[in-house]
């Protein structure tokens, strides 16, 4: 159970197809969708035998759309020792406060219970490393950042993407930001970590080609996007005026990225005073709510992040 979905289907997807072999599934595997089922109908399925078998396998995946969740508490007294049942609740964790989620949990229960949590977004970097090593990649610093400022904290859609890389690099590859590029379609040269970039160095040509590149292509660069990953940029170098003199892995800690990241924080803090900061923050917070429509008779127009990008070289 828990709001990421990503590691209870990886759980659901090898308990599926792994605890019987493809002979025994057609007779001893149960799968239902929690829309479709009850609970009493889950329970009558768990208390089948098996047939020519050990033990019978019932999956409930997306239980949560279960209005009657609660009442597997019912099967719970007395579960059935040849029946393995694996309810994959997503998106939210069960109501720790009923006591279907008790007896879950109780000293007495024969149940394990998964609690699948979000990532936090300045582990997603260490998360992505982990993965592209476990199957043989190393990653470059730039690389890694521009999979996950443009990726988010989606693990499904950043394993998909990853997969890419897998299938067409030869293990062992150092994946640069060219690879990203040729294999993920994230541009190496207008990205918005080329942009915070760009508006550090004062480099007005090059800022306003990115913005340029964005506004041609308004599908993969949405302004709403762009706003929040700028806000929480300048909120970072913000963040690090309050601690630019505590040492190093203290401040990653403090700002929630890799350690290696840091230096483009004391860059940028050079260049952006707090108070600056105020006002870029000001106008983050204009342009997100006129992507939105509110204050604006046009929403895709990137009229106002020109106007924001000359503000902060200004």
């Amino acid at each position: 159970m828990g709001e990421e979905p990503y590691f209870i289907d990886n759980i659901v997807s090898m308990l599926e197809n792994s605890i019987l072999d493809e002979a025994m599934r057609g007779f001893n595997q149960s799968v239902v969708y929690g829309r479709d089922v009850t609970a009493k109908e889950v329970i009558d399925l768990s208390l089948r035998y098996p047939m020519m078998g050990n033990y019978q396998v019932v999956i409930v995946k997306e239980a949560q759309s279960m209005s009657s969740i609660s009442e597997i508490e019912t099967y719970l007294t007395s579960p059935l020792d040849t029946t393995i049942l694996v309810i994959a609740h997503k998106y939210k964790k069960l109501d720790k406060r009923k006591s279907l989620y008790k007896k879950l949990t109780s000293s007495k229960s024969e149940a394990v219970v998964f609690q699948s949590d979000k990532i936090k977004d300045y582990a997603i970097p260490k998360w992505i490393e982990t993965e592209l090593d476990a199957k043989g990649f190393r990653i470059s610093p730039v690389a890694l950042m521009l999979i996950s400022e443009y990726l988010g904290n989606d693990l499904g859609k950043i394993n998909n993407e990853i997969s890419k890389l897998d299938i067409n690099l030869e293990k062992g590859a150092l994946i640069t930001e060219n690879e990203v590029e040729e294999n993920i379609g994230i541009s190496k040269d207008y990205n918005l970590f080329e942009l915070q970039n760009a508006m550090t160095e004062k480099n007005s040509l090059k800022a306003f080609r990115i913005v340029d590149y964005f506004e041609s292509n308004p599908k993969d660069h949405p302004l709403q996007m762009i706003s929040v990953v700028l806000h929480n940029y300048f909120m970072k170098i913000f963040k690090y005026h309050q601690l630019k003199n505590q040492p190093q892995n203290k401040i990653a800690s403090e700002l929630g990225v890799p350690p290696f990241i840091v230096k483009e924080y004391v860059k940028a803090g050079k260049v952006f005073s707090a108070q600056k900061i105020k006002h870029i923050i000001s106008d983050i917070r204009t342009l997100d709510l006129k992507s939105k429509g509110i204050g604006s008779v046009n929403a895709t127009s990137y009229g106002e992040l020109k106007q924001l990008v000359f503000r902060v070289l200004n």
